[in-house]
């Protein structure tokens, strides 16, 4: 199958202040914001990425266009609204520390499964409906540009661990043990019987290795030879 790499969009005003901006519109990226992106278009650069799906949020669409605009040729770009930031209802705008003394805190880090944000969205249908359009993409690029092919969902921190929590088998419940940090780079390729995920949360390193593409057949047992047999690994059973 493909292979997706799930960006998060660079930092924000709303980031570097501690506001929750949610989707809330005009929130763009600072300065530093502006360069995390860029670094990662840079870094995608030498991975020739057939498209890329952007959240429709402007802190995302300008974190794709600076991948784009890196890329030797140029990929299909769409905005996909299944991939918007949680609704986080009466919460959006708040700051982080005015919240964390709300009741409903230590249930979002504990038990996110059942949290319903007021006047919002649930995080089970936020998971839902961002690991449907990621997977609804992905098979639809494999069907297109064929099992090596390389495309970037680019979107926000919740929504990205949430898509990372599927992939690993996590339950919603254990998805704030993971990092996701501005403009971070995540891989996930989704295999005919269960997905593979190869890297997150990372910022830095070179990821021209993708552009064979990932074996995502059974994993080899032991673990195999790494990236740099992935093409031409053939997973057996050791007796």
């Amino acid at each position: 199958m493909a292979t997706v790499l799930l960006v998060r969009h660079g930092r924000t005003t709303a980031n570097a202040t501690g506001v929750l901006a949610g989707r809330t519109a005009g929130v763009s990226l600072d300065q530093t914001g502006r360069d995390q992106a860029a670094l990662t278009g840079d870094r995608l650069a030498a991975v020739p990425v057939v498209g890329v799906v952007s959240s429709p949020l402007e802190r995302c669409q300008e974190t794709a266009q600076l991948i784009v605009d890196r890329q030797t040729s140029a990929p299909y770009s769409s905005v996909d609204p299944d991939l918007t930031e949680c609704d986080y209802g009466q919460w959006q705008g708040r700051t982080l520390s005015d919240l964390t003394t709300e009741e409903l805190w230590p249930i979002v880090q504990s038990q996110p499964s059942s949290v319903v944000f007021p006047g919002g969205e649930s995080m089970a249908a936020m998971q839902a409906r961002s690991v449907a359009a990621i997977r609804r993409h992905d098979a639809a690029v494999d069907a297109e540009y064929g099992p090596k092919a390389v495309w970037v969902a680019v979107s926000h921190g919740d929504i990205i661990k949430s898509i990372l929590a599927d992939a690993l088998g996590m339950h919603l419940d254990l998805f704030q043990r993971l990092e996701v940090s501005p403009a971070s780079v995540s891989i996930v390729s989704y295999g005919a019987s269960r997905p593979r995920v190869c890297a997150t949360n990372t910022d830095a390193g070179d990821l021209s290795w993708l552009s064979n593409g990932i074996h995502s057949g059974d994993s080899p047992v032991g673990g195999g030879a790494g990236k740099d047999a992935m093409d031409s690994e053939t997973p057996r059973i050791i007796t």
